[in-house]
Parts: structure tokens; C-alpha cells; sequence
């Protein structure tokens, strides 16, 4: 009985993980790359009128909207290859669809 119950506690910290680093962490880094974007446009309210824009904000706030776009897209894969009956294999550097 008490395997059943370490089995479902891990089951749980798993989704509990995700949902923590979905819910509110891909949030938290696209508000970190507005941020960065209007650091590199000099504008924003720490800023301040007149303040220098910053090119290491630019690519900074490209960067991180990059990896929200290739999270978001890999989310996406993983629901439609999971629809076709199909898995979503990281044996790779890179995601894959792979029969199960």
C-alpha cells in the first residue's frame, strides 16, 4: 500500500513541477523579455524620458521571446504528435515525433 502512495506522490511532484514551471515560469521570462525590450528601446518607467537605449536589451528581449516561442511550440507538438497516436522523442538535441 505504501508503494502506491510513493508512486502517486511522485506522480504528483511531477505535475506539480510542470505546472510551476509552465504556469508561472514562462510567464515570469516573457515579462522578463518586455522588460529587456524596453530597457533596449531606452523607454519604460525606471527609465525615465531621455534615457539611452541599450542594445544588449535588444538581444537580450530576443533571446528570451525566442525561447518562449520554441517552449510554446514544442508544447504544441507535444499535444497534436500525442493526438496522431505519436510521441514526442528528446533522444535528440532536438524534439522529434517518433511512433510509440
Amino acid at each position: 500500500m505504501s508503494h502506491v502512495w510513493q508512486l502517486e506522490a511522485a506522480a504528483l511532484g511531477q505535475v506539480a513541477l510542470a505546472a510551476l514551471v509552465l504556469g508561472a515560469g514562462l510567464p515570469a521570462l516573457f515579462a522578463l523579455g518586455v522588460r529587456a525590450s524596453a530597457w533596449g528601446r531606452g523607454t519604460g518607467a525606471a527609465a525615465g524620458p531621455g534615457a539611452p537605449a541599450h542594445p544588449a536589451g535588444r538581444v537580450l528581449s530576443t533571446a528570451v521571446y525566442a525561447v518562449v516561442v520554441l517552449v510554446a511550440l514544442t508544447g504544441i507538438a507535444l499535444i497534436v504528435a500525442s493526438g496522431f497516436g505519436k510521441a514526442l522523442s528528446f533522444e535528440h538535441v532536438y524534439p522529434m515525433i517518433v511512433d510509440k
